[in-house]
């Protein structure tokens, strides 16, 4: 019995170890191009839900990007539904067609992105504040190019291989 609970415990284990690659979606149409894409004005609204689903934090982002060749900077000014703000800037660099790299704050390291046809994954770990304490949390956040103006986002938060929550956001590109 000890054994069949340890090979199902190694098989869940190993499950949520198993990722999808960026490079299946490498005929997926439009072709997200973050340079392009994050130009100018933009604006998300996203919520953030804790592992059983419920919504615990709703919000609204205003962003303006600018790029100067493979670098960008992405500033976000977030507003919560309980009144609080937070302000996050990246900077984005190009590497190739294919990879990307990111710094922010709150950004622990620096983030790992890769993007086929109309999707972008980005890896990183942030150092996240709760209830006076900070935790440094891993993302794996998937961006999906939808038209010229909509991309989804959807990030699935861990700490020690433990899923906490998602985050999920819709962008929309504003006319300059």
């Amino acid at each position: 019995m000890n054994r069949l609970l340890c090979l199902i415990s190694a098989g869940l284990v190993c499950g949520g170890c198993a990722s999808v690659s960026p490079k299946q979606y490498r005929k997926e149409h439009p072709e997200l191009d973050l340079s392009r894409y994050l130009e100018g004005p933009l604006e998300a609204w996203g919520m953030f839900q804790n592992r059983k689903g419920q919504v615990i934090k709703r919000f609204h982002v205003t962003m303006v990007g600018t790029w100067n060749n493979n670098v960008g900077t992405l500033e976000e000014d977030f507003t919560y539904t309980d009144g609080t703000v937070q302000r996050r800037v990246w900077t984005i660099t190009r590497l190739d067609a294919h990879h990307y790299t990111g710094t922010a704050g709150d950004v622990v390291g620096v983030a790992q992105g890769e993007a086929f046809g109309n999707a972008l994954n980005w890896r990183y770990t942030m150092a996240l504040p709760v209830g006076g304490k900070v935790y440094n949390v891993k993302f794996d956040d998937w961006m999906f190019l939808m038209d010229d103006e909509v991309m989804l986002n959807r990030a699935v938060m861990s700490k020690w291989g433990v899923r906490l929550g998602e985050v999920t956001l819709a962008f929309r590109k504003l006319r300059k």
